[in-house]
C-alpha cells in the first residue's frame, strides 16, 4: 500500500489555536498513542530507508513497516505494510517485507518511543478525502526526550492538490512550517549528537530514470536541506547553518536554471523569483560572517558583531514570515505534483534519460567556464562573477547527477573533477568577497573603521588572481567524467 501525506510543524500555542478554531468541519476523535520503534544496534533499517514500529492505542497494537525516499521534503509518498500484533515484539513472517528486513530480525531491539495525544478528522474536499492527524506529545530515547507538535494531512482519495489547499488553510490560522522529518527520523536524531548544520547529501538516481523524475527528487532534497538548516537556525545563530541554508537555496535555483527547458508555466518563474528573494534575505548575514572571519582589528570585529546581530534578527523575521512559509508549501506542491510535466508540448524532454540530459548540461556549462575564464587576470569583476556563477552551476550539476556515473573509471574521474572545481570556486569566491566588501562596509557605515581596508587590499587580490588563473588551467586540463 502507498501513502501520500503532507507534514507541517506547529508550535504548542499554534496547535491550541487550531483546536480552538477547528476548521475541519467536525469534532476531532482523540486517541492516546504509544509507538515503539525497532532497529539493530547498527541502525541497519534506517540505513536502508526502512522504519519498523508497533503502535498501541488502547488494547490494539498495529505493526507498520515503511520504506521510502529519505530525501523527501514535506510531501511523503512511501510504501507501507501494516498488520495487527498481539504484543510488543515484531512479527517478521510476511513475505512482502522479508527482503526489506533481511538479516535484521535476530538483532532487532526497541530504540525509542513516541507518545502522543492524537486529534484526528476526516475532511472531504470535492472528490478528495483527507485524513488529518494533529499529534501533541514527545519522542523518548534512553534518557533524552524532545517535544513533538505536528499535523499530518494524508490523502485517502482524490487529488493531492487538496492536501496543499488544506495546508494553506491551517497556515492562515497559525504559522505552519513545512515538516521534513518523520517520527522515526526524530527518534534517530535524538539518539545521536545534537543536530547542527546539514550539508547536501547525494540523491539516489538511476540512469534509466527520466529527467523529470530526477529533477523532482533532487529538488525535494534541496528543500529538505533548507528546512533542516532553517530549523537549526531556530536553535542558535549558527554561521554554518545559515551558510548551508543559503547553499540549499542556491542549489535549488541552479537546478531550476539547469532544467528550465522542462518548464513552461507561470509558476516556474514565480517560484524562481521567490527563491531568489529568500536567498537574498540571508545574504547580508552571510557576508558579515565572512568579513568577521577575515577582520584584522578588534574595532572592526566588534562593529561587525553588532551588525551581525541585526542581520540575523532580519533573517529570523524573514524565515518566520507568511511569504517564506508559503514559498515552502508552494514549492513542495509544484515539485511533488508535477503539473509542469503536462505544460510542455515536447514530452520527449521529460522522458529523456537523466544521464543523457546530464551529459548535455555538463557540455554546456563546461564550455561557459572554459571560455569565460580564459583571461581571469585581466578580466573585470563582473566578468569574473559570471564565470563564478557558471562554475557554481557546473559543480552543482556534477554533484546532483553523480550517482549516474558509477563505474570505477567514471567515479575516479568525477572525484578529480569535483576537487578541481572546488579549487576554482574557492578562488573565484574569494575574489568576489574582495569585490563586494567595499560596498558592504559602506552600507554598514564601517568604511573608515581601523582594519576595514584590509578586507580588500590590492596585494591580496593580485595573488588571488594568479591562483584563480592556475585553478582555471587545472580545470581545463582535467578529463571529463561524463564522456
Amino acid at each position: 500500500m502507498q501513502e501520500t501525506e503532507l507534514k507541517l510543524e506547529l508550535s504548542q500555542s499554534g496547535a491550541g489555536s487550531l483546536l480552538k478554531k477547528n476548521p475541519f468541519g467536525s469534532p476531532p476523535i482523540n486517541l492516546q498513542l504509544r509507538s515503539i520503534y525497532f532497529d539493530t544496534p547498527g541502525w541497519d533499517l534506517s540505513k536502508r530507508g526502512v522504519s519498523l514500529r508497533i503502535r498501541q492505542s488502547g488494547n490494539e497494537r498495529i505493526q507498520t513497516v515503511k520504506a521510502g525516499d529519505g530525501a523527501a521534503a514535506g510531501s511523503f509518498t512511501r510504501e507501507e505494510w501494516e498488520r495487527p500484533v498481539a504484543g510488543d515484539a515484531p512479527i517478521l513472517d510476511d513475505p512482502q517485507i522479508r527482503d526489506l528486513l533481511a538479516g535484521a530480525g535476530p538483532k532487532l531491539a526497541p530504540l525509542f518511543e513516541v507518545h502522543v495525544k492524537r486529534h484526528s478528522w476526516n475532511v472531504m474536499d470535492g472528490d478528495a478525502t483527507i485524513e488529518v492527524a494533529l499529534d501533541l506529545g514527545k519522542v523518548v530515547a534512553a534518557d533524552r526526550e524532545a517535544p513533538l507538535c505536528e499535523i499530518e494531512l494524508e490523502k485517502k482519495a482524490g487529488s493531492p492538490t487538496a492536501l496543499f489547499a488544506l495546508a494553506r488553510k491551517v497556515d492562515l490560522i497559525t504559522p505552519a512550517h513545512l515538516g521534513v522529518l518523520s517520527k522515526a527520523e526524530r527518534g534517530y536524531r535524538l539518539l545521536g549528537s545534537a543536530p547542527g548544520a546539514v550539508k547536501a547529501a547525494s540523491t539516489p538516481l538511476t540512469s534509466e530514470m527520466s529527467t523529470a523524475t530526477a529533477f523532482a527528487r533532487i529538488a525535494a532534497a534541496c528543500l529538505r536541506q533548507f528546512r533542516l538548516n532553517e530549523t537549526a537556525l531556530g536553535w542558535s545563530r549558527d554561521a554554518e547553518a545559515l551558510h548551508q541554508a543559503r547553499v540549499s537555496l542556491r542549489r535549488l535555483r541552479s537546478l531550476c536554471s539547469i532544467c528550465k527547458s522542462l518548464f513552461d508555466d507561470s509558476r516556474f518563474d514565480h517560484l524562481r523569483g521567490e527563491l531568489k528573494w529568500l536567498a537574498s534575505e540571508l545574504g547580508d548575514a552571510r557576508n558579515i560572517d565572512v568579513m568577521i572571519d577575515r577582520a584584522s582589528s578588534e574595532a572592526l570585529s566588534g562593529r561587525l558583531q553588532d551588525a551581525r546581530d541585526d542581520a540575523y534578527a532580519a533573517v529570523e523575521a524573514s524565515l518566520s514570515s507568511v511569504r517564506a512559509r508559503s514559498l515552502m508549501i508552494d514549492a513542495t506542491e509544484w515539485i511533488s505534483i508535477g503539473d509542469w510535466r503536462t505544460d510542455q508540448s515536447d514530452e520527449t524532454l521529460y522522458e529523456q534519460s537523466s544521464k543523457d540530459f546530464a551529459s548535455g548540461v555538463f557540455d554546456k556549462f563546461w564550455k561557459k567556464v572554459a571560455k569565460g575564464g580564459n583571461n581571469l587576470v585581466d578580466a573585470d569583476d563582473e566578468t569574473r562573477h559570471k564565470v563564478r556563477i557558471a562554475a557554481k552551476k557546473l559543480r552543482y550539476a556534477a554533484e546532483f547527477f553523480e550517482p549516474l556515473y558509477n563505474s570505477k573509471a567514471e567515479a575516479k574521474r568525477h572525484r578529480r573533477f569535483i576537487t578541481v572545481m572546488k579549487g576554482l570556486q574557492d578562488q573565484l569566491g574569494s575574489l568576489n568577497d574582495l569585490a563586494t566588501a567595499p560596498d558592504m562596509l559602506a552600507a554598514l557605515e564601517l568604511s573608515d573603521v581601523a582594519g576595514a581596508k584590509d578586507l580588500f587590499n590590492a596585494e591580496e587580490k593580485s595573488k588571488l588572481l594568479e591562483d584563480a588563473a592556475e585553478a582555471h588551467d587545472a580545470f581545463v586540463n582535467t578529463r571529463h567524467f561524463w564522456r
